[in-house]
């Protein structure tokens, strides 16, 4: 018999999270139900947990505040948040704090677990790879760090590690934008690419000390990391 997936459902609402929890367990997942952030971090503490699912607004402690402390324990573990906020702030802050995927109310059952599927079998097959090089820079995607000749290493967030590896992924070649923000966000709406375009900017503000090095936007197709 297959291991069941352990998830974290933090939810506010308790009649949606109780149906949550029951349309998930009959999917063969064990959930874990808290009421806010704070007894989810409790929870988290306790047990082995495999995928995060986050309301973001919470009483006490939210989901972003929540995910937050558990990126500093854990910079791997897939989070999830399920929100009914839609602007384009509220979903770039989402990301930032390394969140993988981002679902508005009201959503489908199975939408969700398609996306937490997606998100365990990414987690499983993705190979633990440092790269040596990107031109001048040392870039561990592992430990999420960047490091120019021989200065001090740059944390990078885990949303920036993830897209820098799919560009590397694709040097010197066009990495498809829509695809990206598929796999990475789960969907390649407006909000999405916007919050890619964010992240771009900032993969470009920390590699500009090698002028060799360029991230170009190839209109209406994606992104190309050009570098040796």
């Amino acid at each position: 018999m297959n291991k069941l997936v352990n998830i974290l459902l933090a939810e506010d609402e308790s009649s949606l999270g109780q149906i949550i929890k029951e349309s998930l367990e009959t999917r063969n997942f064990k959930v874990y139900l808290a009421k806010n952030g704070e007894e989810a971090y409790k929870t988290w503490q306790k047990e082995t947990i495999d995928i995060l699912v986050l309301d973001v607004m919470m009483p006490i402690k939210d989901g972003f505040t929540l995910a937050r402390e558990i990126r500093l324990e854990n910079d791997v573990i897939p989070i999830i948040f399920l929100t009914a906020k839609s602007q384009t702030k509220d979903v770039v802050e989402g990301f930032s704090i390394g969140g993988n995927d981002y679902l508005k109310k009201p959503f489908s059952m199975e939408e969700l677990i398609v996306r937490i599927n997606n998100l365990l079998n990414r987690s499983e097959v993705q190979k633990i790879t440092t790269y040596s090089g990107i031109g001048n820079y040392n870039f561990d995607f592992p430990k999420q760090t960047l490091q120019y000749l021989t200065e001090e290493k740059v944390t990078l967030t885990h949303r920036e590690a993830h897209l820098l590896h799919h560009l590397l992924q694709h040097k010197n070649k066009v990495l498809d934008r829509s695809k990206v923000l598929k796999e990475l966000w789960g969907d390649d709406d407006f909000f999405n690419a916007r919050s890619m375009d964010v992240f771009i900017t900032k993969l470009r503000k920390k590699l500009k000390q090698d002028d060799a090095i360029q991230i170009v936007n190839v209109r209406g197709f994606g992104y190309k990391l050009i570098c040796d």
